[in-house]
């Protein structure tokens, strides 16, 4: 196929003239004395490995051999020899040389069939030519000394190994609470759940869609053992993904048995980090290796598309972050007022929040103009030269970094963190690891031939690459949802996406293409509610929460990773009131069954004996104290009751 295609680039373009000796394989003559010239002759060596052969212009058998090419040719442009005698120059013989690299035939085509194509590149070509030093400098500074093609072997292995631990942290942590939150005498019974939504099917003549409707293995049994089984299952494929057994399939695997357990558990488990493990969770399947066992040596090279669409979904969640903050008019996030409210108002702070409240109010504003900064400029880092990239990175990182510092977020910083990863190349990772292993992880080790860059190296490997006719087809869709979504975290509805938000409706019950953008809206004051129990209606004792605030002396503590999903609930219940959340009367009824799984989620139960005859929620507002306040009364808190959020509710007798 692509001699095929040469033989159409031939008469297609016109040729300079012909050598009388051409050489048995493509050779590219260059100016050795050029430093530009130099560094990325090097990197068109590793793409193009053996097929082609390059030599300075300098060099004596050049003039002995081809006595035809003026010199002078040599110190305007490079000079590309063919096998058949003809010889090219500039931006057409960078592309030739190029096509005989894996994957990198489209601009020689571009050039061959688009006349003002190729015209803008002979252009930017001669400009290159007349101002070496100056992109030369250029180049350093933004690609490095060795501007070499990239590679990914350990920033792969890295990733998936990240998101084992992530996968690993957020089925464990999950487990341990499923039978109060979702279990038979749990909150929200999954299997009272999918009984109703079994009958609800039947009434409505849903058949196979409904396994699509709501995807979870739920359907087959939604008993405390099958929701104990998806967690066990989900935690030992997840143990297999970090030693690197058979990637691939535990990450199909991975994403189904979550997609289940988040469809079967409702309000307790969708958040926003639940929804980003799933997104990046499906699209790791493609970057991972298709083989079984753990031999970097046959794993072949990560799948480029699957590569830019992960950097992608890191783009989209930042850049919808600040993007949502700006759209919806609050006047906090406009005037830089809101990190003024946030540490204390956040859903689970840490103590290290409580003393960025006490920062000076310039410094907040400061603050927050900084995190607009590297919220809506840091992510389109993401597509500059390499140097800019790894900028981008390390400021999406320090912004993830302070946000884990000051608040409890789950696993959802470390997600963002394990995706930047993807922004680096194995020369830069090569330098965090220790000097010991250095060999473990060399280039070679995870790719035979990786050092030489043969030609016919990628042969040797396992091809773990998905077909064009899947991957291509799969990241339009994925690019127009991307865009589509970002476009209405802007503001915006663009009438030429509707396919899009066909195509994005279609596959919500999926949550695996999500919009995202935390706290559009600043919360500017804190509601707590506090849940009591009584035996006589008149003396109240207080169920005490592990995590969230209750009791004023207790310092808020570091729970991340690990979501207490009924603290988190609590928060989001404080925003409205009883009615707007039938799970919190639900929670009530819990208490005044005793319900052992319910009463495992909290700290302190008041009633050890024997459950309460009434349980009733108090309404507080509160707010961390000053300073001054801390050393006088040793509080971390201060509250004032507002109302009555639950009257007092008991069972029927």
């Amino acid at each position: 196929m692509y001699f095929t295609q040469q033989l159409v680039y031939r008469r297609t373009m016109q040729r300079g003239f012909r050598v009388a000796t051409p050489p048995p394989k493509p050779l590219l003559v260059f100016d050795g004395d050029c430093n530009f010239c130099t560094l990325w002759v090097r990197r068109w060596q590793q793409m193009t490995g053996d097929r082609v052969d390059y030599l300075p212009s300098q060099d004596p058998v050049i003039a002995a051999r081809f006595p035809e090419i003026p010199p002078k040719h040599f110190e305007t442009a490079v000079q590309l020899i063919e096998t058949d005698g003809t010889v090219c120059s500039g931006a057409e013989a960078v592309f030739r040389t190029l096509a005989w690299g894996t994957d990198r035939q489209w601009p020689l085509r571009w050039y061959a069939q688009s006349k003002p194509f190729a015209n803008l590149t002979e252009w930017a070509y001669r400009l290159v030519a007349e101002n070496r030093t100056l992109f030369s400098r250029l180049t350093r500074w933004f690609w490095g000394r060795d501007p070499g093609s990239p590679e990914y072997f350990l920033a792969r292995w890295m990733f998936l190994r990240a998101l084992g631990v992530i996968y690993l942290i957020a089925f464990v942590s999950l487990w341990i609470q499923i039978g109060g939150l979702i279990g038979h005498n749990g909150i929200l019974p999954a299997d009272q759940y999918m009984s109703a939504v079994e009958q609800h099917c039947d009434a409505r003549g849903i058949a196979l869609d409904r396994y699509f409707f709501w995807p979870t293995l739920c359907w087959f049994g939604a008993s405390d053992s099958c929701l104990h089984l998806q967690c066990a299952t989900g935690s030992m494929l997840a143990g297999l993904l970090i030693f690197g057994i058979a990637p691939a399939p535990c990450l199909v695997l991975l994403w189904l048995l979550y997609l289940s357990l988040v469809t079967a558990g409702r309000d307790f488990l969708g958040f926003q980090w639940d929804n980003l493990l799933l997104e990046a969770g499906f699209l790791s399947i493609f970057l991972a290796p298709r083989q079984w066992l753990p031999r970097r040596s046959r794993a072949g090279p990560p799948l480029r598309i699957a590569l830019w669409l992960l950097r992608l979904l890191l783009f989209k969640l930042m850049f919808s972050s600040g993007c949502v903050k700006l759209a919806s008019g609050d006047p906090t996030w406009r005037n830089f007022t809101a990190l003024t409210f946030h540490y204390q108002t956040q859903p689970l702070p840490t103590w290290i929040g409580w003393y960025a409240h006490q920062l000076p109010v310039w410094f907040q504003k400061a603050s927050c103009a900084v995190m607009f900064g590297l919220e809506l400029g840091a992510p389109f880092l993401i597509f500059a030269p390499r140097r800019l990239r790894f900028l981008g990175g390390a400021a999406i990182a320090f912004l993830q970094i302070l946000i884990l510092l000051t608040g409890n977020y789950t696993f959802f910083n470390w997600l963002t963190l394990a995706l930047c990863l993807l922004l680096m190349d194995d020369h830069c990772l090569m330098k965090f690891v220790p000097s010991r292993l250095r060999g473990i992880f060399a280039p070679a080790a995870f790719h035979p031939g990786a050092s030489k860059r043969s030609g016919d190296s990628a042969s040797l490997a396992v091809r773990s690459n998905w077909p064009k006719a899947v991957t291509v087809p799969f990241a339009v869709l994925v690019l127009s949802v991307y865009l589509l979504q970002i476009s209405l975290a802007a503001g915006m509805r663009p009438a030429w996406l509707f396919p899009a938000v066909m195509a994005d409706a279609w596959l919500s019950p999926l949550r695996t293409l999500n919009g995202y953008g935390l706290f559009a809206v600043m919360t500017t004051d804190r509601r707590e509610i506090v849940v009591q129990g009584s035996n006589d209606g008149t003396n109240w004792l207080t169920y005490e929460f592990k995590y969230k605030p209750g009791d004023a002396n207790r310092r808020p503590g570091f729970v991340a990773p690990h979501q207490p999903r009924l603290d988190w609930q609590m928060w989001f219940a404080a925003l409205g009131d009883s009615r707007e959340n039938p799970w919190f009367v639900n929670f009530c009824q819990r208490l005044l069954q005793g319900s052992p799984q319910v009463l495992a989620l909290l700290a302190k139960n008041p009633f050890p004996d024997r459950p309460p005859r009434y349980v009733r929620a108090e309404f507080y507002d509160y707010h961390f104290t000053t300073p001054a306040e801390r050393r006088n009364s040793g509080a971390w808190w201060k509250r004032e009751f507002i109302g009555e959020y639950l009257p007092p509710i008991s069972l029927r007798e």
